[in-house]
């Protein structure tokens, strides 16, 4: 149980480093820019890493969890997120201006996808009153918050209102779904490094 938290961890970590590298050395503005747009800077093969990465530590605490005796739902929707993570990265968005491509579709829904099924996790766990519950359910809260505000956008261009980018600080949602959800998922690791957390089943999670 414990090598399974710890390489998972591991693996968020790595993944995290390999992200913070690829935006130091991008010109693109955090603040409009979405992070699915950094795959074309010259360090882009960081993106797809870095995804990867967050996949593999997903499935790893996913498998603590079920070791753990957790619900069947808690494990699937990490292990689900973790594929998500996956195909986000195995198919990259298109280029800006570019009509949306098979690649670019499977990234978006791929995307969607995964924005929505760990905050449902996290609010799973935060039931079963798990260690940390308190603070996993505030962040699955505003993951599902910060998912609303990358969603509007969209909503608004097809009623065929232009709205790019650059008018609203799309980068900055984004980049909050993807840091709260992060959480949502280290704590669930975290919450099961102690002895005692792992023998006390709730019967949520059972």
């Amino acid at each position: 149980m414990k090598g399974l938290l710890v390489s998972g961890f591991a693996a968020i970590g790595a993944g995290s480093g390999a992200m913070l590298t690829l935006h130091a050395g991008s010109d693109l503005d955090p603040f409009h820019s979405v992070i699915s747009e950094y795959v074309w800077q010259s360090a882009g093969w960081l993106l797809p890493a870095s995804l990867t990465l967050f996949a593999a530590g997903a499935a790893l605490i996913a498998e603590a969890t079920r070791r753990a005796g957790m619900s069947r739902w808690i494990v699937a929707l990490l292990l689900a997120w973790g594929a998500s993570m996956f195909l986000i990265g195995a198919f990259p968005t298109d280029r800006p201006g570019v009509p949306l491509s098979l690649s670019g579709g499977i990234h978006r829904y791929a995307a969607f996808a995964a924005f929505l099924v760990m905050p449902a996790a996290g609010l799973l766990l935060a039931r079963a009153r798990i260690r940390y519950a308190g603070a996993m359910r505030l962040l699955s809260m505003l993951a599902v918050g910060a998912l609303v505000l990358v969603v509007i956008p969209y909503v608004v261009r097809m009623f065929g209102i232009p709205l790019s980018n650059e008018d609203i600080p799309a980068g900055v949602t984004q980049r909050a779904v993807v840091v709260t959800e992060l959480g949502v998922l280290t704590l669930a690791g975290l919450s099961l490094l102690r002895p005692s957390a792992r023998r006390a089943v709730s019967p949520v999670m059972a």
